[in-house]
């Protein structure tokens, strides 16, 4: 696709980024077959490459309006058709540069500042979410059932960890939200770990990963936070800690770009790399363990949700089923199961009607094959397919511990 930024878009930090993915794009449209809003809206402009037009508008010196905003709004960010598309277009990329840029052009209204910076203070800090989610619980019977939707129908708490005995260490991000969501997730990852012969530490330090942030186009907060994490984490893995494992694939997806984010930040560009290159999926650990170690005895029948950040973004779609089928599990068939379902970090409270739609769509195909229990590796997911009040929607590796012997 031929480009000629605006003098205002070749002083973007990322112009030439920009401009190499707008024209390594060829318009072919095979993108919008497997975008989630386009198949509900049916609009181009609510499609991939609808909006990468809108971009290119926007970076040639274009009109940008409010509707440029609200169609750029309306993507998920799942990356779909990143998986889709022939040429290698990242999109992905294309969308945070385009996101940022329009920020600074199309003012939004005070209830969108609102909302957005209420999610930038509450969301990242574990400590005030925990406060906030406490309070709603005891106040749950008067609350609407838009909002009983992003709270968990139920907390399991957590297990006791081992102690840290092994040779192999990792750590391991605790992350924002699920300490309060799903509390006993990191708890059994480190049990099943040590059972494998891996023992789990954590970096207090540590905090949010950045990405609510960035996604809301904080960007540089969001790569603030990035660079805190780095910190936290330098002194473990100078210490030999061989993996960065996280839980929330959502988390495991920007870890994974810090080393492309800063690399441009002379005093993070190769620790940074490094992170992205020891930041693994818990799964990338399971799937090359000895699992007969385990010693799974099960015969649940349940429905895998492979969330777009584990499939579309880390490129890791089907390893978790297979691991989840080595153990022993049944696992039912789940049709269009690339599709996303519509949580996607702050999605589905700045954009609750697609949101919903897509939630629906997403459970009526996993409970197809009728599962006792939908698993899936990412809290966000978790939580906005359990808010429907269906099928139990847990993490997958509760479900392994839970039947280890």
């Amino acid at each position: 696709m031929q480009t000629n930024l605006s003098e205002a878009a070749k002083k973007l930090p990322r112009a030439e980024e920009a401009e190499s993915i707008l024209r390594s794009c060829v318009h072919c449209g095979f993108c919008n077959a497997t975008c989630p809003t386009y198949q509900l809206l049916g609009d181009e402009l609510d499609g991939p490459r609808g909006r990468i037009y809108l971009m290119k508008q926007m970076f040639e010196g274009g009109e940008v309006t409010e509707a440029t905003q609200t169609h750029l709004d309306r993507c998920l960010t799942c990356r779909n058709c990143e998986t889709t598309c022939p040429s290698g277009v990242q999109y992905h990329n294309l969308l945070d540069i385009g996101r940022d840029f329009m920020e600074q052009q199309v003012p939004r209204s005070a209830g969108e500042r609102l909302l957005r910076t209420g999610l930038r203070t509450v969301i990242p800090r574990p400590g005030l979410f925990k406060a906030l989610l406490g309070a709603g619980n005891t106040l749950r019977p008067l609350m609407p059932a838009t909002l009983k939707a992003h709270m968990p129908r139920q907390v399991t708490p957590a297990k006791p960890r081992p102690q840290v005995l092994h040779a192999r260490r990792v750590l391991i991000l605790e992350g924002c939200v699920q300490p309060s969501l799903s509390p006993n997730t990191n708890a059994a990852t480190a049990r099943v770990l040590d059972r494998l012969g891996i023992s789990v530490t954590t970096a207090r330090e540590a905090g949010c990963c950045g990405a609510v942030d960035y996604h809301l186009n904080a960007q540089e907060a969001g790569l603030d936070r990035a660079r805190r994490n780095i910190d936290a984490w330098w002194p473990a893995i100078e210490g030999g800690a061989e993996a960065i494992v996280q839980t929330a694939s959502g988390c495991g997806a920007f870890i994974k770009d810090y080393g492309h984010l800063l690399r441009g930040d002379p005093a993070y560009a190769t620790k940074a790399a490094r992170v992205s290159e020891l930041a693994k999926d818990l799964v990338e650990v399971m799937r090359s363990a000895e699992l007969e170690r385990l010693k799974v005895e099960t015969d649940k029948r349940m429905a895998f949700h492979c969330p777009c950040t584990l499939q579309h973004a880390q490129k890791l779609g089907g390893a978790v089923e297979d691991v989840l089928t080595r153990l022993g599990f049944h696992l039912t068939a789940v049709p269009d199961a690339h599709l996303c379902c519509g949580s996607a970090g702050s999605y589905s409270i700045t954009q609750p009607e697609i949101s919903h739609q897509l939630r629906d769509n997403k459970l009526n195909a996993l409970e197809s094959g009728k599962p006792e229990v939908i698993v899936t590796a990412n809290i966000g997911c978790q939580t906005h397919l359990d808010g429907a009040g269906r099928t139990p929607v847990r993490h997958w590796i509760e479900i392994v511990e839970e039947a280890m012997q």
